[in-house]
């Protein structure tokens, strides 16, 4: 379970990105963070990861209390958690097979488990036969699905999407928020997809609009739509 209570984020500047955030998203949800630049969006990734201190407030994720949490329980933390970016941020020296390894070896994981996971989760991504590619061998869709499977080898609790398709064509897109869709609903992960792109939200279980470090509205979608019938 994810829970903003009132939380403030005030930079070394002055800049106050969060001025009472309170939102909150159940285990195995699907969600959305939608909000224009500026809004806070980032920064709430940056308090998710313990990346930044919160100013104010309280934030509790996956059991842990950002608050009081001590360095030593940060990775552990982290360990919980699979990150996808929109720019993938592959190593662009190392193999499909090499970048999921690293990401695994991180979290303490064995060659053995290795051997066993990376395969099982490249096949949940459309991605088997591809584990010797390197990531200059790949189109722009199948790199963001090597992000997403690097994030899911770890078998997060929590996977953060930050703009997950916004390098990506439409039909490429689409085939990454079915891929979400899917794996929030077979895998009982929470996911939060954060984007500027309202157009999308109707495929979530859950939307939270941001707006000037504010939760702006926030809604509960009984009947998410499919990713294929969804337009922008």
């Amino acid at each position: 379970m994810i829970r903003f209570n009132n939380v403030r984020k005030t930079y070394p500047n002055g800049t106050q990105a969060l001025k009472g955030l309170s939102f909150e998203l159940k285990d195995g949800e699907f969600a959305f963070l939608v909000g224009p630049s500026g809004a806070g969006k980032s920064t709430i990734l940056s308090l998710l990861t313990a990346e930044e201190p919160i100013s104010g407030g309280s934030l509790m994720v996956n059991g842990y209390n950002l608050n009081t949490i001590r360095p030593g329980q940060v990775p552990y933390l982290r360990r919980s958690l699979g990150i996808v970016f929109q720019d993938f941020r592959l190593i662009p020296k190392k193999t499909v097979y090499e970048n999921m390894a690293f990401a695994m070896r991180v979290v303490g994981a064995s060659p053995r488990e290795m051997r066993r996971r990376i395969p099982y989760v490249l096949d949940l991504v459309g991605l088997t036969g591809k584990e010797n590619n390197m990531p200059d061998e790949l189109s722009g869709g199948e790199q963001q699905r090597v992000a997403i499977a690097r994030a899911l080898a770890k078998n997060p609790k929590l996977l953060l999407c930050d703009e997950p398709t916004g390098a990506l064509d439409y039909e490429t897109g689409k085939a990454i928020l079915k891929l979400l869709q899917d794996t929030c609903r077979e895998q009982q992960m929470t996911v939060i997809v954060i984007t500027h792109n309202s157009a999308l939200t109707p495929m979530a279980d859950r939307i939270v609009r941001i707006r000037n470090g504010k939760v702006a509205e926030m809604v509960q979608n009984e009947n998410p739509t499919p990713v294929e019938e969804i337009e922008w």
